[in-house]
């Protein structure tokens, strides 16, 4: 009797320190056991340590399955992976662990970006709509005066009906955006400067004329040398009285000594869940700003939302054993207009 041939790809998983308790339930762990030739319990917290366990998984592996916290694959973590052939990130970004000596050998790449961009979409599509209902003032108010109250007559400008939302930044979050907010009574426009067509329901101007027409603006743009304080002083200025800046994308995106004077003054209101630096300064007013939602970075996947993406990364895991295109292949030239 001739012995089988196991012709499963090797894997190995290589993230930070208890991610791959968060990301993956024993149903994914049990999935890949499948699918490759791994130990899914064996993790990788940093593959320039000396474990003889993890150097040999390494050497045999024709896959790796990151996620946050994995170890930049830099020309000497490759040379210990002759046989690497694909990297499935389970998460956004792949510029943190990606090197350029990874496209250099020819090393494919895939990632969850897009189970990622669901959430920070439904986190922004519930901050404009609250932010048109004036909910964070209005539940104040309410716990201020705790009796009863003429709201109609305080909330004249209140609503979101016809309200004109502004989108910066077509990015895979920012399209998602503009499909959520498609079923509602709004009038949306879109910044973009590798957009040439407007997608259907929205009006694509320039980012000027955004800032100064809309109501509610949300930025959704990548983090790149050319997108650095792009909502600036002459942007925020633009922006009429009482309006809203939500930022989800990243900090250095928005000027925020341009933006701090505004929001002093009551002039406009903020959703911030991302800042510059990540952590503001324990002192920073905008702690305390009633015209301000602070949130420390909770719009992209936690909790359960991390298995989105775990299903996603298995899923790819199992197109490369079927000899299929990945779904959601990253290319280099990708990373010169993506986050």
């Amino acid at each position: 009797m001739q012995p089988t041939t196991d012709n499963r790809p090797s894997l190995l998983l290589a993230m930070g320190p208890g991610v791959a308790g968060r990301l993956l339930t024993e149903a994914h762990r049990a999935r890949l056991a499948a699918l490759t030739r791994t130990d899914p319990h064996l993790v990788a917290h940093d593959l320039t340590a000396p474990d003889p366990a993890v150097a040999a998984a390494l050497a045999e592996a024709e896959l790796l399955l990151t996620c946050w916290g994995a170890t930049p694959l830099t020309p000497e973590v490759l040379a210990r992976a002759p046989r690497l052939k694909a990297v499935v990130h389970a998460a956004g970004s792949v510029k943190h662990h990606i090197t350029d000596a990874c496209w250099e050998r020819g090393i494919r790449v895939t990632s969850a970006a897009a189970a990622n961009a669901l959430p920070v979409a439904e986190y922004t599509l519930a901050a404009i709509l609250f932010a048109g209902k004036r909910v964070l003032r209005s539940a104040q108010r309410y716990a201020e005066l705790r009796t009863d109250q003429a709201w109609l007559a305080e909330s004249g400008s209140w609503g979101n009906y016809r309200r004109t939302v502004g989108i910066v930044g077509a990015s895979r979050i920012g399209r998602r955006v503009l499909e959520l907010l498609r079923p509602f009574d709004l009038d949306v426009l879109l910044h973009d400067p590798y957009v040439t067509t407007a997608p259907p329901g929205t009006e694509l101007v320039g980012l000027d004329e955004l800032c100064a027409r809309a109501t509610v603006v949300s930025v959704h743009a990548p983090q790149l040398p050319s997108t650095y304080r792009m909502i600036g002083a002459r942007q925020l200025a633009a922006m009429p009285d009482g309006a809203t800046l939500i930022n989800t994308a990243r900090g250095s995106l928005v000027d925020e000594d341009a933006l701090l004077p505004h929001l002093l003054s009551g002039r406009l209101h903020a959703v911030l869940d991302v800042t510059d630096p990540e952590l503001p300064a324990p002192d920073s007013p905008l702690y305390s700003l009633p015209n301000v939602l602070l949130t420390p970075h909770v719009a992209g996947s936690l909790g359960n939302e991390l298995h989105r993406m775990a299903d996603q990364a298995v899923e790819e895991v199992a197109r490369y054993g079927r000899g299929e295109p990945f779904a959601e292949e990253v290319h280099a030239a990708d990373l010169t207009r993506s986050a």
